[in-house]
């Protein structure tokens, strides 16, 4: 259990670093967007430091998730990232693919906050 708690955790860490380094560096692909989608994002060039502020998050976020010792950091750095990330994909686009990946990264964010829950205790005391 322990092995495949390790492999998730780390490429659990590595979406999200590849996901804040495609913020900055834009070598994914975009797939073709709803209109609502494009809407949201004309809105965020808008702020032009929006977007490098949560690739900078999840780069970080992503990079404390793969050791053992800040994986529980990276999930709460990540948390405000990842409701984000549901929120677009379940009102802008809900029958898109990017739910069911969202979902898979939500529990296994969860799991790592409760697999971690000895260390959350002191902070919400």
């Amino acid at each position: 259990m322990k092995i495949l708690k390790t492999i998730l955790f780390t490429l659990f860490g590595l979406m999200f670093i590849n996901a804040g380094l495609d913020k900055f560096f834009h070598y994914m692909p975009t797939p073709e967007l709803p209109e609502e989608t494009k809407k949201v994002f004309a809105a965020l060039m808008v702020i032009p430091w929006i977007l490098p502020l949560v690739g900078v998050i999840e780069f970080i976020g992503g990079l404390l998730a793969i050791f053992p010792k800040t994986r529980t950091l990276g999930a709460m750095v990540l948390l405000p990232v990842m409701v984000g990330i549901l929120a677009q994909n379940f009102t802008v686009d809900p029958s898109g693919a990017g739910i069911g990946i969202s979902v898979v990264l939500l529990i296994i964010l969860l799991w790592i906050l409760f697999d971690n829950a000895h260390k959350l205790k002191e902070i919400f005391r």
